[in-house]
């Protein structure tokens, strides 16, 4: 860390006990939602993939509705209790016990009961993550915010490399050779044709969430201790109502945060739903999935790190616009792409198979699309997250970073919803996917005339 990168009175293992918090986090996202378990579920679980596709957006809604009505609340009662780290220990015995049963998820089993597990390990997640961004403001200064923010959010796409990684080589097999991609037996035993490598993202992904928040625990600084929970809950509800009053009359972070709900939904429907999308269209494997997943983690980890430069010479602003230009060309390149054509039908391939990996030339043309989502993903959400930090005091954090949360999940079911709804009603896949065109071009437009940062002239933060 340089000079002053900090808050003096925090240790640098602090700031890198916050920041391995993304890091033990991410998994969880990459290989339970996004590239293993989704996509299995998707294309193996359920009878066809549109049914599996419709009902895992479903699920994915259920727990953005929860996760939209309890964030805020848990933010505020949180600025009122000072600490944060119970609160995370709490989500974290959940979120790992729910994570662990999904190894339980084999084909044939109850849809319902694999699907409620899931919803209730998101909602642990994400409540975590509310109490770990409003840690932030109060460990960093203003001025290194967007910098540490996108270093943090590209540590967590290299654990989730790593697991993935872990994954793909080791214990994912061909149903027909038995074999990994590096040549060797699964290990454990795992058998690949009883859905067993991608049913162990679940434990494994927990596992790793548990040792790597531990140095955040042991060595972060948290809050200074407020009032008891009785008392906090109280007084939360009652700040809470008046930011939620408040936030109307600060018109520029009002908007900030209409234009995150927005884009955010784009983003989470095409992280959840993209690789149980490429799944069902070309038949991938976990193996093929789960090297689409590394390709994305590998460029989503460099356009981090060019992100926390252009983040701190230009500002959080340029780096979220930039991020949703890139996310509206990709999500209109992978819908426009089928077995033998991409843009539309605009460039026709061969439909031959050449045999091996991403065998086809469609398959190819999806790749360099999923290119353009591994630059953007992560900085689009690490600098909203800096954006909003640089636009508020440290004392007032915990509650806009729930309201924050909320302004990321309060339509969040909307999206994974549509999709699934159009998905559907039409028997496409493909309709269902173009939704989330509209959600990236209107959080775009509203964003281009959002402030920087959102504070209002003349305020102090």
């Amino acid at each position: 860390m340089h000079g002053g990168a900090t808050n003096p009175s925090v240790p640098r293992r602090g700031i890198w006990g916050w920041m391995l918090f993304d890091w033990a986090a991410q998994p969880f996202f990459t290989v339970v939602t996004t590239f293993i378990f989704g996509p299995y579920f998707i294309s193996r679980m359920a009878a066809d993939p549109a049914v599996g596709q419709a009902a895992w957006g479903y699920a994915i809604a259920l727990a953005g509705f929860v996760i939209a009505i309890l964030s805020p609340v848990l933010g505020a009662i949180a600025d009122q209790t000072g600490v944060r780290k119970p609160w995370i220990g709490f989500f974290a015995v959940i979120q790992i016990v729910s994570l662990s049963l999904l190894w339980f998820a084999a084909p044939g089993s109850n849809l319902f009961w694999v699907l409620i597990a899931f919803s209730i390990a998101s909602v642990a997640a994400e409540f975590s993550i509310v109490f770990n961004d409003s840690m932030m403001p109060r460990l960093v200064s203003k001025d290194e915010i967007g910098r540490i923010s996108n270093i943090a959010w590209g540590l967590g796409y290299l654990g989730g490399m790593i697991v993935l990684i872990f994954i793909v080589a080791f214990l994912a097999a061909s149903p027909q050779t038995g074999k990994t991609l590096i040549g060797l037996d699964p290990l454990f035993g795992l058998d690949p044709t009883k859905g067993e490598d991608a049913r162990a993202a679940g434990p494994i992904s927990a596992l790793w969430y548990f040792v790597f928040i531990l140095p955040m625990f042991l060595f972060t600084p948290d809050g200074v201790k407020g009032l008891p929970l009785g008392a906090a809950v109280k007084r939360g509800l009652s700040e809470l109502k008046a930011t939620l009053s408040e936030v109307r009359q600060r018109a520029n972070i009002f908007r900030f945060l209409i234009a995150r709900m927005i884009y955010q939904d784009g983003v989470n429907g095409l992280l959840a739903l993209g690789g149980g999308f490429a799944a069902a269209m070309f038949g991938w494997s976990i193996t093929e999935i789960g090297l689409f997943g590394i390709i994305l983690n590998v460029v989503a980890i460099f356009g981090c790190l060019a992100a926390s430069r252009i983040d701190t010479l230009f500002g959080s602003k340029a780096v979220v616009i930039l991020s949703l230009v890139l996310l509206l060309l990709a999500t209109i390149g992978i819908v426009s792409t089928g077995p033998d054509y991409t843009l539309f039908g605009f460039l026709r391939f061969s439909s031959e198979d050449s045999g091996g990996l991403f065998a086809t030339a469609a398959e190819k043309a999806y790749l360099v699309f999923g290119v353009f989502i591994g630059i953007a993903f992560g900085p689009v959400q690490a600098s909203s997250r800096s954006y909003l930090a640089r636009s508020v005091s440290a004392e007032e954090a915990g509650r806009y970073f729930g309201i924050y949360a909320l302004a990321g999940r309060a339509t969040s079911f909307l999206a994974p919803f549509l999709v699934a709804s159009v998905t559907a009603l039409s028997g496409s896949p493909r309709l269902g996917m173009a939704v989330l065109i509209a959600f990236f071009v209107a959080g775009l437009a509203i964003l281009a005339g959002t402030p920087y940062p959102a504070a209002e002239v003349g305020e102090e933060i």
